[in-house]
């Protein structure tokens, strides 16, 4: 896993970011391209890391996260899904948690945070679904010693 430096700010101060981004794109298509892009930036996942363990499941696409931790116990993932869309969630989640402590991320309201960007709404049912099943995913690795 390539390790990174430590973000430098919050992550509610990640969240501000991306609320005033889609705040500037305007309307939920715009939204959407600009997700998508920030899917093609993400990594591909070798096809070893695309096993059954790391399978989130909940997810009506293929999604896979992968979770290492640094020797100061910042947590960092990297992702990977068969769906466009769903590589950009990928990518928005990762851009909260990646280098963050266990406990910065049990004390960040995932939920609170993706209703301020109007994400569960402007998702289907699954994808949102899938969105909450991949926070669980994260959560669930951050509080467990891996």
């Amino acid at each position: 896993m390539n390790l990174h430096t430590p973000p430098t700010g919050s992550i509610n101060d990640a969240v501000k970011e991306l609320a005033e981004t889609f705040e500037l794109l305007g309307d939920w298509e715009e939204r959407y391209r600009h997700v998508i892009d920030l899917g093609r930036h993400l990594g591909r996942l070798g096809e070893d890391e695309r096993s059954e363990e790391n399978r989130v499941r909940g997810c009506a696409s293929q999604v896979w996260l992968v979770t290492g931790r640094a020797e100061d116990g910042r947590l960092w993932f990297q992702g990977d899904s068969d769906a466009h869309i769903v590589r950009g969630l990928i990518a928005i989640l990762l851009g909260f948690y990646n280098g963050r402590t266990p406990a910065e991320i049990m004390a960040f309201d995932a939920k609170l945070a993706l209703a301020r960007l109007g994400l569960p709404k402007a998702l289907s049912r699954q994808r949102a679904n899938g969105l909450a099943a991949m926070v669980e995913r994260i959560r669930a690795d951050a509080a467990s010693p891996l």
